[in-house]
């Protein structure tokens, strides 16, 4: 069993993990963006538009202003892509993408925590057509996510309904722990990235997972405990050990990172082209 997870039967807890560099190896977006680019969701010159920023994303580069504006434009050019094909693309391609890269350190604390009867559950800003069926796969019991509104036609609008960034997810995080029965001093929190602080102050036991720096930072001068995940596995090795099938997820959401992600790979594939 890893160090720092006990078992309490009561008061009812849960543990809380953001998602990409936390539980999988990569960005859960950008995993899926040949598969989008593919299917047509997004075209070359909004892909070229998006690709610096993308590229600055994954390096943890971009500030609150900045990732302000992306959701914006991101927003925009999700407008019109269908639901429908957005999961049907999910589903076709879930396991055969995200198994291979989840950590296996990630996989043994939620089998853990499931052990110890907490709840476990992945909050995420990516959107839930992505990290919906990913929590499936991992044996969540719930998932926080953007997500986007939908219009009568089944096609992304374009407006955010909600955002699961920043002090958000600590905002849904409360309302879990209301709803629930949760005592958020005996809950867990996991998290690579110094956007989540407010999510891992808001329970008792936070944890930094391959923190960035300015995460790493806080971690150190907060003694919050710094776990390194380097083991990514697939995860069919591992089913005799998976937990009893989810409870549905809480929260829907829409796929907002993929047309980030997707940008970042047409311009690396355009950049190849002109360089060879």
């Amino acid at each position: 069993m890893l160090r720092g997870v006990e078992n309490h039967s009561l008061p009812r807890a849960a543990a809380f993990f953001d998602l990409d560099k936390t539980v999988i190896a990569k960005s859960s977006t950008l995993t899926f963006s040949k598969s989008f680019y593919q299917g047509g969701l997004i075209n070359r010159r909004a892909a070229l538009r998006t690709a610096y920023a993308q590229f600055v994303f994954l390096a943890g580069g971009l500030d609150h202003d900045q990732m302000e504006r992306m959701r914006e434009y991101l927003s925009a050019m999700c407008r019109g892509w269908n639901v429908q094909q957005v999961r049907e693309i999910v589903a076709e391609t879930l396991h055969d993408l995200i198994d291979p890269i989840i950590y296996d350190e990630a996989a043994s604390l939620i089998e853990e925590h499931h052990t110890a009867g907490r709840d476990v559950v992945i909050v995420s800003t990516s959107g839930a057509e992505v990290v919906e069926p990913i929590g499936e796969l991992l044996g969540a019991d719930r998932v926080v996510a953007t997500r986007m509104v939908v219009g009568e036609d089944g096609c992304f609008t374009g407006e955010v309904e909600y955002y699961a960034y920043g002090p958000t997810k600590a905002e849904a995080i409360r309302e879990l722990a209301a709803s629930e029965g949760y005592d958020l001093e005996r809950c867990y929190a996991y998290s690579d990235s110094a956007t989540d602080v407010p999510m891992l102050r808001t329970v008792g036991r936070p944890h930094a997972v391959n923190p960035d720096r300015a995460l790493r930072r806080e971690a150190l001068a907060r003694g919050w405990p710094v776990l390194e995940f380097r083991r990514p596995v697939p995860l069919k090795k591992r089913l005799p050990a998976l937990p009893v099938p989810p409870r549905p997820a809480l929260v829907a959401a829409a796929a907002i990172g993929a047309a980030a992600a997707t940008a970042g790979l047409v311009w690396y594939t355009n950049r190849r082209r002109s360089t060879a």
